[in-house]
C-alpha cells in the first residue's frame, strides 16, 4: 500500500528517529554521515545509539512514541538494531551498509556516492520492516483533518 501524499505544511509527515551504529569501520562511519544528511534533508532526527543502549529514559520514551524508528547498521552484527530491541523499541526501517554493497574496511574508506546510496535507500523505503504498521494520517482538527489550508486534500 502506498503512503498517502504528505501535506505541504508538514503536519502529516512521519516523525522518525534515526539511530546510526557509528562503528569504527567505514560502514559504521557511513551510517553516521548518512544520518546527519537525512536529518538535514528532513527525513528524521538523528539520535545516539549509545544513549539508547544505556536506557536513557527520555530517549527510550521518545523512540517508542515516534511514527518510525530507522536503524542504520554498518554490518551484519546489527549492533544498533539489537540495542533498540533490547530497549523494547520497534524498528520500522533497518538498513545494513554491507547489504547495500558497501565493502567493510578502514574507517576512511568511503565516498560521497556511498553516503548518497544510503540516503537514497532510506528515502525509497528500502529496509522497511514487513511487520511495521502503516502510519495513518493524523487529525489536526479542521479543514478535512490535517489542519492546513488545503481543505483536507493533501
Amino acid at each position: 500500500m502506498a503512503e498517502a501524499p504528505s501535506c505541504s505544511c508538514g503536519q502529516n509527515e512521519k516523525k522518525r528517529i534515526i539511530f546510526p551504529c557509528a562503528g569504527q569501520a567505514n560502514t559504521g562511519q557511513l551510517t553516521n554521515l548518512a544520518a546527519i544528511q537525512l536529518t538535514e534533508e528532513g527525513y528524521g532526527s538523528i539520535a545516539c545509539a549509545s544513549l539508547l543502549a544505556i536506557g536513557t529514559e527520555g530517549l527510550v520514551k521518545n523512540a517508542k512514541s515516534v511514527d518510525e524508528v530507522v536503524i542504520l547498521d554498518g554490518c551484519p552484527m546489527f549492533c544498533a538494531k539489537k540495542i533498540a530491541e533490547s530497549q523494547g523499541v520497534t524498528v520500522g526501517q533497518h538498513l545494513v551498509m554491507t547489504e547495500l554493497g558497501i565493502i567493510k574496511g578502514p574507517s576512511k574508506n568511503y565516498t560521497q556516492d556511498d553516503i548518497e546510496k544510503i540516503v537514497s535507500a532510506c528515502w525509497k523505503g528500502e529496509g522497511r520492516m514487513k511487520t511495521a504498521a502503516p502510519t495513518e494520517k493524523k487529525s489536526g482538527g479542521n479543514n478535512g483533518g490535517c489542519g492546513c489550508e488545503c481543505g483536507g486534500t493533501c
